[in-house]
């Protein structure tokens, strides 16, 4: 009984390992079939069928693909590279730097750094990103991005370079205005950030991390965000907010809405580890063709101001104060002689309303006051003590008058490199001069490249001719050829000094 047991469970054993091996047989022969009959087994479509697996809506609320090919052809052109280049040699304690704030975000896209308690041996270079917005080349940028420069290089989408010149910048929206002589330009057009809603679909555009030309999505995460990430005594922070990817390089490039139009130049990211982790922001729109308005026109942004501190009200706010809570603004303090303080502004105000637009943070109204010129009229909605107020405040500059202070820009001055303010009456009497030209601020240019000038240098004399005003340095320096020799004096300092640079085509 037992050996017929053995054998019957042999024969299952055999007759299963024979099953088995035909299976396998009969595998090998179909493989074998299939890889000799595989290309007539693919097939080939045209275009992916997956392309329009989401849908929107446009203003008219009609559904459309979601497609992104489109308005990725239509900016990839307008927007650049921008290649800043510091080539003067200096020791550590005086070196340029990136401000604090950018520094983590940008810092890491420098090189060859000052080494410590040596001589800088190698240019240091810097990337970004900007965006072409006009036929005659001008380009926006971010102010960071070529503050610390001696010259820039713009590359373009079809790999041309060019030498660009600085028309002006503006510190406090950490905006720049560049300009290239180059035909054939592809531009951007700007857009009324106003219209861009939260949840919006956008792109971001620029060259990140030496990626050039690259295209990222996302949404409109909020708006009027401030990250106090600007340390300047004027600061103006309303950023858009995207979750679209955004790192080192983007810097000054686009960010476009679906219609291919700019809605923002972006900025900034919020990041622990200086590379993207969710959120980016950028400058919108209407702060940007403020700027450049501004600087093509005066020369410098014209900044209106209302001249009062402020903060988001919110419910500990309202608590503290002993308020009831009102979504607004509350003046903390108005300045004395001040714009707010001339029209009737009071400490303990909560403004809620400019020009009858709503204002619920303390970003939103910067925002909405920094698209104003001084003389300006806006009208301010408050609610004092429970009742709804109107003022009409005729805003002021920095200097507490309405005039627009206007600095001559002519090609000359900007291939220099610097904005030029007259001496004041009262400090050339102080120095004992007759008169000079002050060297307000520099960037990108022959000055800086060339020499080791400093802000607030007098020009006194060019080539041994005297110099009291921009006419007179207009003068010296169109058509002209060769080098020059700039003389004056710090103030301070009794020290006469000599700066040397040639004038001819690089």
């Amino acid at each position: 009984m037992t050996n017929n047991r053995k054998t019957v469970q042999g024969w299952r054993i055999y007759l299963f390992s024979a099953l088995i091996a035909l299976g396998v047989s009969f595998a090998v022969v179909k493989g074998s079939q299939l890889t000799k009959d595989e290309s007539a087994n693919i097939t080939k479509v045209s275009g992916l069928q997956g392309q329009h697996a989401l849908f929107t809506a446009d203003n008219e609320g009609n559904i459309k693909p979601l497609d992104f090919t489109d308005t990725s052809e239509k900016v990839l052109d307008a927007v650049v590279h921008i290649k800043s280049i510091q080539t003067r040699a200096q020791n550590n304690g005086s070196a340029r730097e990136l401000p604090d704030p950018f520094r983590e975000f940008f810092g890491d896209m420098f090189k060859n750094q000052v080494p410590q308690g040596g001589m800088q041996q190698q240019p240091m270079v810097g990337t970004g990103s900007g965006v072409i917005i006009n036929e005659k080349g001008y380009i926006v940028t971010n102010n960071h991005v070529i503050d610390n420069a001696d010259e820039v290089e713009v590359t373009l989408y079809n790999n041309q370079s060019y030498k660009a010149t600085v028309v002006g910048t503006d510190p406090t929206t950490d905006l720049a205005l560049l300009q290239i002589k180059a035909d054939g330009l592809k531009t951007m057009a700007l857009v009324n950030s106003d219209d861009v809603e939260v949840g919006e679909w956008v792109l971001a555009v620029g060259n990140p991390i030496g990626l050039n030309s690259t295209v990222t999505a996302g949404i409109v995460s909020a708006k009027a965000r401030s990250i106090h990430i600007n340390k300047e005594k004027f600061a103006v922070e309303s950023f858009i907010q995207t979750d679209a990817a955004i790192n080192p390089g983007n810097s000054g490039g686009a960010l476009v809405n679906l219609e291919g139009n700019l809605i923002g130049i972006n900025t900034a990211i919020a990041s622990r580890t200086g590379s993207y982790t969710g959120y980016g922001f950028a400058v919108p729109s209407n702060i940007v063709t403020k700027v450049v308005e501004d600087l093509l026109k005066y020369g410098n942004v014209q900044r209106g101001m209302l001249g009062v501190s402020i903060r988001t009200m919110d419910g500990s706010l309202a608590k503290e104060k002993e308020v009831n809570f009102s979504k607004g603004v509350w003046v903390e303090n108005v300045g004395e002689e001040s714009a707010a303080d001339k029209a009737g502004i009071e400490s303990g105000d909560i403004i809620t309303k400019v020009d009858d637009i709503l204002v619920g943070t303390s970003p939103r109204l910067q925002e909405i006051i920094a698209s104003k010129r001084p003389g300006d009229k806006v009208v301010v909605t408050v609610k004092r003590n429970g009742k709804e107020k109107e003022f009409d405040v005729v805003l002021e500059n920095a200097n507490g008058t309405t005039d627009i202070v206007k600095r001559e820009k002519k090609e000359v001055l900007n291939l220099l490199g610097a904005d030029f303010e007259v001496l004041d009456d009262e400090v050339a009497e102080k120095l004992d001069l007759d008169g000079g030209v002050k060297v307000a601020r520099l960037y990108p240019g022959k000055i800086r490249k060339q020499t080791q000038m400093k802000e607030g240098f007098i020009i006194t004399h060019i080539d041994g001719k005297k110099v009291k005003d921009l006419d007179d340095i207009s003068k010296a320096l169109e058509n002209k050829a060769g080098g020059v020799m700039l003389e004056g004096v710090y103030e301070g300092s009794k020290t006469k000094y000599y700066y040397a640079f040639g004038m001819d085509s690089e």
